[in-house]
């Protein structure tokens, strides 16, 4: 059992526990877990490991996964051991949500800036999966209520969470296989270029634990970020961008803008200048591709520009298009 802390959460942990999966070929996720763990860890409980899986907190080959999952034996398994408040995180709260579709296997929720993903230290209830387990008790059966991916606490704009072992795969698959599309509009300082990418390895910056960093291989996890101009500023003081990631690593766009010189309105965090008091990071998530798990059929969904966006542009006299521009063979 080996230690890590290259975590792709908002937390900033002391202890990965690493698990080679060969003594659990053949068994479920969870039935391995909670003997090999109850056997190398003081005191810990069957419900406290389910706990565990239930937040998210293991992930198999760098994924989130159903309990009931059948090992091979060549999996990799993290486990982010979680503190005692987290025991009853996996609970309901009355948190709105704004879903934009929801049928048997998905619902899609238009996310409000300042509503956390899922819980982590210092917000372990009143959360987007809080709100899930409340709209939906049989959320409880999957892993973070379903909640396959997640955005920023400041970020608004368009999440997928599955409602169905089927959905909760199929979603997991496309997002490792980048088959999912996520475009996002951000607002960015100074004058970017026409397009562009942004390709590094995003991992803990060494200097401050709540901040990533682009880092050099084989540190960190690989990343790549297309963007293209929309429409910028007269005096070039700021620039709206539309960003496609590639891959999904914590806070890429910030990370990967801040990195070439353009760091988003607002975000202090790496550097970003807070325009006409813009007090969060400039970024929505505003367009979401996916293959339905059921129907196989490609479904796009857009979020509009929330209203605090709109004025920041307005007030920087950035023009914002109604709705995403059609997606360009290559890049963003």
């Amino acid at each position: 059992m080996s230690l890590s802390d290259d975590l792709s959460t908002e937390s900033t942990p002391d202890t990965l526990l690493v698990i080679d999966a060969r003594e659990g070929q053949g068994q479920r996720l969870d039935q391995f877990l909670t003997r090999y763990l109850q056997e190398r860890l003081d005191g810990i409980s069957r419900t406290r490991i389910q706990r565990w899986i239930a937040l998210g907190a293991v992930r198999v080959d760098q994924q989130v996964r159903l309990p009931s999952l059948r090992l091979k034996g060549v999996e990799s398994i993290e486990v982010e051991p979680q503190p005692l408040e987290s025991d009853t995180a996996f609970a309901p709260d009355p948190v709105p949500l704004a879903i934009v579709h929801q049928d048997a296997d998905i619902t899609v929720i238009d996310k409000p800036a300042g509503l956390v993903t899922h819980p982590a230290p210092g917000n372990w209830r009143n959360t987007l999966m809080n709100g899930l387990l409340h709209a939906d008790p049989k959320a409880a059966r999957l892993p973070r209520a379903g909640i396959v991916h997640r955005l920023d606490r400041d970020t608004s704009g368009l999440l997928v969470c599955a409602r169905s072992e089927r959905a909760f795969a199929s979603l997991t698959a496309q997002l490792a296989s980048r088959q999912m599309g996520r475009r996002y509009l951000a607002i960015a300082c100074g004058q970017t270029p026409a397009q562009g990418t942004v390709e590094g390895n995003i991992g803990r910056d060494e200097r401050n634990r709540l901040r990533m960093a682009v880092v050099q291989p084989p540190a960190g996890k690989p990343a790549r970020t297309h963007y293209r101009l929309l429409a910028a500023s007269p005096d070039a003081e700021a620039a709206a961008i539309l960003c496609k990631l590639e891959s999904g690593r914590t806070h890429q766009i910030r990370v990967h803008m801040a990195h070439i010189g353009h760091p988003l309105v607002g975000d202090t965090l790496y550097g970003g200048k807070p325009l006409a008091g813009f007090a969060r990071q400039a970024l929505h998530a505003w367009q979401l591709q996916l293959i339905h798990p059921a129907t196989q059929q490609s479904q796009v969904f857009v979020a509009p520009i929330p209203p605090d966006l709109l004025t920041l542009a307005a007030e920087l006299q950035i023009a914002l298009p109604a709705q995403p521009p059609a997606a360009s063979s290559e890049g963003a």
